[in-house]
């Protein structure tokens, strides 16, 4: 249903979806407004419900680059909402969720600021669909941070991450390390949702990712004792 909903929303269906879900639009003064949300305990929350469908996101507003999340959150908002309020819907009502982890490493302006996105979503399919989107900046160069810029050049984070990653996934779960094949567990395209700490890098593993489906969403912490040295 991800698919249907991102097809969606490349072909232009989702456009006017801002003024009929009662959101403001690009005059909105913050970023929680944008969404038509309230401020409540230091997080932006959105919720909106009808018999179709159920929204509801909480999500911070400090984040040094608060439009990438905005923009996200307003793009898989739209995306469901075309669905849930297209002719002909079924298996209502839908649901969509977001949650949100913050994580800090570093002293002030030289750290580190990360904000992990949980996305649930319900379409009416066979099973609803979990995901991570996971921001992170670097305070002190003021640029955005990806799993390709975590690490110096040259360095094979994974070689340490993977074994570890491994252990823990088994550990949780009870699915046997050996399952997690070397072709997804060293795929770099897995390890794109983190979080950094001063202790730990954590990584987020969406259900089927490296596991089963039936695993559901998983966590691990690798220490950064175990893995070499970050840029940041």
């Amino acid at each position: 249903m991800r698919i249907l909903v991102a097809a969606l929303m490349a072909g232009g269906a989702v456009g006017g979806w801002l003024g009929m879900a009662g959101v403001p639009t690009a005059q909105a003064t913050s970023p929680c407004a944008e969404l038509g949300g309230s401020i409540e305990s230091g997080l932006c929350h959105v919720h909106s419900a009808t018999t179709s469908y159920t929204l509801d996101m909480k999500f911070p507003v400090d984040y040094p680059d608060q439009h990438s999340i905005t923009e996200y959150l307003v793009q898989n908002r739209d995306g469901f909402l075309a669905v849930a309020k297209s002719p002909g819907s079924r298996d209502m009502p839908y649901e969509m969720d977001a949650t949100s982890e913050q994580h800090r490493s570093g002293q002030g302006a030289k750290g580190t600021q990360s904000v992990v996105l949980k996305i649930f979503q319900d379409l009416g399919g066979p099973q609803p669909s979990t995901w991570f989107k996971a921001f992170n900046y670097d305070l002190a160069t003021r640029k955005a941070i990806t799993f390709e810029t975590l690490f110096a050049s040259g360095t094979k984070p994974l070689d340490a991450i993977f074994p570890v990653v491994q252990r823990d996934l088994e550990r949780q779960t009870g699915v046997p390390a050996i399952l997690i094949s070397s072709g997804s567990g060293m795929d770099p395209a897995h390890y794109e949702n983190f979080a950094v700490t001063d202790e730990d890098v954590i990584f987020y593993f969406a259900p089927g990712e490296l596991l089963p489906m039936s695993s559901g969403a998983t966590t691990v912490k690798v220490p950064r004792t175990a893995i070499p040295a970050l840029n940041v």
